[in-house]
């Protein structure tokens, strides 16, 4: 689930660390299936043992963690995974501990409940080879208006797909797709290229402002409680919501008609049949 503005909530979360050596890195025996780690924990190791954290950085739903040698380690968190520097949800989903010294907290984490997610320690290459823009778009929370529009209106698509393409912009997920489109009031299976530039501009808009909020919010703590930010509580941006996971309820913008719910590439889209008509 996480999306740009939980996994910028991490990043922020992972401040602490800076200016911390990293004289440990454990990962502990617990009775699930391992996450993905590359290269091996003996590599991984030998690489940031000694090493000073100088930067923690993010891009689209990945945290960086920056060494002085220039090696980050990276953390995808995909469906439920988090990056933590306190006490964990549950210590048997902790997958990864790192040890400082000399940084405000002793510890860092990487803490997965459906062990979906990877660590990956990746030179300053690697990441621009995985992560650079011939593989992602750029980040939503900070592309300008021109690009976007131009980005978008490049594919046939109807818009909520195009929206989770994380090559054509990066960082927006499912909830804050639907959340987005209903603020600007566009019906998301209308093809991209049938989009004017007003409302483009209008869908752009929408985005900046409602990932900005849910950043200043901490992201959002659906009901399985999964998401918590980097000291264990939760987001708050769920109660601002105007359709996700609002299916049958009145819509809190018209007040008329009934949140509907549908399908787009196998992920359910909410949407309000009269404001987004």
């Amino acid at each position: 689930m996480p999306e740009l503005p939980e996994v910028e909530t991490m990043r922020r979360g992972l401040f602490p660390t800076i200016g911390g050596i990293i004289t440990a890195v454990n990962e502990p025996d617990i009775p699930y299936r391992p996450i993905k780690i590359d290269p091996s924990i003996k590599e991984f190791r030998e690489r940031v043992l000694g090493e000073e954290i100088i930067a923690v950085n993010r891009i689209a739903k990945r945290v960086l963690v920056k060494m002085r040698s220039g090696d980050s380690i990276v953390m995808q968190p995909k469906m439920a995974g988090i990056a933590m520097v306190s006490v964990p949800p549950s210590e048997q989903h902790t997958r990864m501990v790192f040890d400082l010294s000399g940084a405000a907290v002793p510890r860092f984490l990487y803490w997965d409940r459906r062990g979906l997610g990877t660590v990956s320690l990746w030179t300053e290459a690697q990441i621009e080879e995985q992560l650079g823009p011939n593989k992602l778009g750029p980040d939503a929370s900070i592309v300008d208006q021109k690009t976007f529009a131009e980005r978008f209106r490049a594919t046939d698509r109807e818009v909520k797909v195009a929206m989770l393409d994380q090559r054509v912009v990066c960082g927006i997920g499912n909830l804050y797709a639907a959340e987005i489109l209903h603020a600007a009031r566009v019906h998301p299976s209308i093809r991209c290229s049938d989009l004017s530039r007003s409302r483009w501009n209008r869908i752009h808009r929408e985005t900046i402002r409602i990932l900005k909020e849910a950043i200043e919010k901490e992201g959002s703590t659906l009901s399985d409680g999964t998401y918590r930010n980097a000291i264990n509580g939760e987001g708050s941006y769920q109660n601002q919501y105007l359709v996700y996971d609002r299916e049958d309820e009145k819509c809190l913008t018209c007040k008329k008609e009934r949140i509907q719910r549908m399908i787009q590439a196998q992920r359910s889209t909410f949407f309000c049949p009269k404001c987004q008509g």
